[in-house]
């Protein structure tokens, strides 16, 4: 049941090559490679494996009736339903942080609350949008990579 969009599920092991997200910034402002992210940015999550953003609109999800999360667009395209803010308590996300994420359009946390598919994803944890800010929507990077800024060609003084 659902939508028909590719579904967003999470899993108990933080090695997983298929849970790796892209940060980028909204579609109409650019997020320089390596810039620190703001606590209160509006960030877009991008599937590095499928390309498609982390999604949501006014649809239940199909285990806990909350709000539905899918994967929606085609290379890291999508629309304004794939804006989020990111919730730190400091001045920019740092790596060992707990955060949350809140979608623009709907208002909802980005939330797990162990609800679990069965076949043919057996295991794998239901993400939908909860309306409330609470312990099921807490996220940390437990895996990544920073990425160094780009560096300013006019200063660049390789051969």
């Amino acid at each position: 049941t659902g939508s028909g969009q590719q579904s967003v599920t999470g899993v108990e092991a933080s090695d997983d090559a298929n849970s790796y997200w892209r940060i980028r910034g909204k579609s109409d402002s650019s997020c320089q490679r390596g810039t620190p992210v703001k606590c209160g940015q509006a960030i877009r999550l991008t599937h590095v494996n499928t390309g498609k953003n982390l999604h949501t609109h006014h649809f239940p999800s199909p285990l806990s009736n909350n709000q539905e999360v899918s994967a929606f667009g085609d290379d890291g395209e999508g629309d304004d339903l794939d804006i989020w803010l990111v919730q730190c308590s400091g001045t920019y996300w740092e790596r060992e942080d707990a955060v949350r994420f809140k979608h623009v359009g709907t208002e909802v946390f980005l939330s797990i609350t162990g609800e679990q598919y069965g076949h043919p994803i057996r295991g794998q944890r239901e993400v939908h949008g909860m309306p409330t800010a609470n312990h099921h929507n807490y996220w940390k990077a437990m895996e990544g990579i920073f990425i160094k800024p780009s560096m300013d060609p006019a200063k660049h003084d390789e051969l």
